[in-house]
């Protein structure tokens, strides 16, 4: 069994290290390369094409937000998923990450087994996103609500779909969803799959922000 492929994008040389050692302990993940800067990260991700992107938000030349929107934006990178890093927990980044296309949102002092976990759930192709900051992310949207989002394709979801969306914006799932819908976790998978392609979803994150910005989920605020 292949091994998951990750690149390492922070300009603190000591982060560097401390990821690669923690990843480099696991038979199934590689650390392939690591970069300095965002420009350094997008010329590696294009070289190497990693299964898992770690990138650090705030960096000199192009921000992880910024080098995250462009790997998003590379049909060649699709495959690419990009889990944005940070010092804080600030929810004003967290909407802009997941539309630019990250796989997840993670604090740094996450605990040594939960970024193990991290890369393994991102490499899935899932949405990851630690309890605090979905947490803020969903009272965002209850404090602030944002314009709603352009459907792309909205209408066109069946009954079964949306209610599949709706469940996965509540974070709970395949198995979980499928509890919920009485139904095989396969065939709640095909629901996600087919409701992120009508939506022009990259991934499971984008598809829970664009649940609640077009109104498809109405976050409760009890």
């Amino acid at each position: 069994m292949s091994s998951i492929r990750v690149l390492l994008v922070d300009d603190q040389p000591l982060i560097r290290s401390g990821f690669r050692a923690l990843l480099a302990l696991e038979d199934d993940i590689e650390v392939v390369a690591e970069a300095s800067d965002g420009q350094e990260g997008l010329e590696l991700v294009r070289r190497h094409l990693p299964d898992v992107v770690l990138i650090d938000i705030q960096m000199p030349v192009v921000d992880g937000i910024e080098a995250t929107r462009r790997i998003a934006a590379d049909p060649a990178l699709a495959a690419v998923h990009v889990v944005i890093l940070t010092n804080y927990g600030m929810d004003e980044y967290v909407l802009d990450a997941l539309r630019a296309g990250a796989a997840g949102f993670l604090v740094k002092d996450i605990l040594p087994e939960d970024l193990l976990h991290s890369v393994r759930v991102a490499a899935r192709g899932d949405a990851l996103l630690a309890p605090t900051i979905t947490r803020k992310l969903i009272h965002r949207f209850v404090t602030q609500p944002l314009p709603a989002a352009v459907g792309g394709g909205l209408d066109e979801l069946t009954g079964r779909e949306r209610e599949a969306v709706a469940l996965a914006a509540q974070g709970l799932s395949n198995d979980e969803i499928a509890d919920h819908m009485v139904i095989s976790p396969l065939t709640a998978k095909t629901h996600i799959n087919r409701a992120m392609t009508k939506l022009h979803a990259r991934d499971r994150a984008q598809l829970v922000v664009l649940a609640y910005e077009s109104g498809l989920v109405t976050p409760r605020t009890s």
